[in-house]
């Protein structure tokens, strides 16, 4: 991530708790759930979000977790967020830069979501951290990436780029939901249907 984006993340932090409204809007609730709803197992053991921003989705997803990682670039939005996790010893918040502070010596992860920070790299960056993703996926790992499709000044490159990078690990894809707003989708080393994976057929 560019000098430049930091400097934005630690200006946007320090005049606002929650600058994206993710504890205050039925947009980001509805999407949280959605994405909570795409997940192909009801647990994981071991589980990474970077950018987690304040938190919100790290709550969300640490019934689902038996170990949670969770990251920002930010220094005030992972102070935010773990004051917010403090009560979960299960789960830890992070300072990570990436791609090039991606946490290798954790071993693999069993479910790593990428929400609303892809676009934030530009291309070189973005392949850089979906090798990481690869590269520390468990044998029947999981990789989410949910991103906010429409342009913003910001932005490094599309959401469409950044997916289409991760489409290319050679993952098989579970999952394609689109709406005008966002993108989610998900992929997995395990290619089996939920149906398949729960013996139903």
């Amino acid at each position: 991530m560019s000098q430049g984006t930091l400097q934005y993340f630690d200006a946007l932090y320090a005049a606002y708790d929650d600058p994206y409204g993710v504890r205050s809007r039925w947009y980001e609730e509805r999407k949280r759930a959605l994405l909570l709803a795409a997940l192909p197992q009801q647990r994981f053991f071991r589980a990474y979000e970077p950018g987690c921003g304040v938190g919100e989705l790290t709550l969300a997803l640490a019934p689902r977790c038996e170990r949670l990682l969770a990251s920002d670039g930010a220094e005030r939005a992972v102070s935010v967020a773990r004051q917010r996790v403090a009560a979960l010893p299960h789960v830890r918040v992070e300072l990570h830069r990436l791609p090039a502070q991606w946490p290798r010596h954790e071993g693999a992860f069993d479910l790593i979501v990428l929400s609303e920070m892809s676009y934030f790299l530009d291309e070189e960056a973005m392949v850089e951290l979906a090798r990481c993703c690869k590269d520390t996926l468990s044998a029947g790992g999981t990789l989410v990436a949910c991103d906010w499709r429409l342009d913003f000044a910001q932005r490094c490159i599309s959401t469409d780029l950044a997916h289409r990078i991760l489409g290319e690990l050679g993952l098989a894809r579970l999952l394609r939901h689109e709406e005008e707003d966002f993108l989610l989708q998900v992929w997995s080393r395990d290619g089996r249907s939920i149906a398949q994976r729960e013996g139903i057929r």
